[in-house]
């Protein structure tokens, strides 16, 4: 499993005193009110921040970081990713999974191999597995609980029973 987890991406600066505009990149944006640290991941090297505040504006986060005071130091974190450790990262209800653990998990209708999860689709209503790499080409499987029966993440495994008409056999 993987032990960062990506949470948003810097955007751009926002002012002169050092603020972020991050992309939320989590399903869960209030997360951020909760956040105290942080990690910037750049050129590979994960570098922790302590979160000095935190405001919305319209799909946005402004995030301010200790030490990062100007639109400089704000500026060489542009393209960044922003991540959480997973012992921070927000608990998880009953059947729902950090999209970073799911990725390349393979799935399986039966015995059959379907392919791994190479996306996951967020639409709204319910996301939506990218499975590429078996014989069908890729498949777009719904990620509900009449089509996923089990993911097991330790073993990067997902059984399936794909709803008629989804792929031609």
């Amino acid at each position: 499993m993987v032990e960062y987890l990506t949470v948003g991406k810097v955007a751009n600066t926002h002012g002169v005193h050092g603020e972020l505009k991050v992309i939320p990149t989590t399903s869960d944006i209030s997360r951020f009110d909760y956040l105290k640290i942080v990690w910037v991941e750049k050129n590979g090297k994960l570098t922790e921040y302590f979160v000095d505040s935190v405001r919305y504006h319209k799909n946005f986060v402004l995030i301010r970081l200790h030490g990062i005071d100007t639109m400089d130091k704000a500026a060489e974190l542009k393209n960044c990713e922003l991540k959480v450790n997973r012992k921070n990262a927000r608990p998880l209800d009953e059947n729902e999974f950090f999209i970073a653990d799911l990725l390349e998990c393979e799935v399986y209708e039966g015995d059959e191999y379907l392919g791994k999860i190479t996306d996951v689709l967020q639409t709204g209503s319910n996301d939506v597995y990218v499975v590429n790499g078996g014989k069908y080409g890729e498949i777009l499987i719904p990620a509900l609980l009449n089509v996923v029966l089990k993911v097991d993440i330790e073993n990067k495994r997902v059984q399936v029973v794909l709803p008629e008409g989804l792929i031609e056999r």
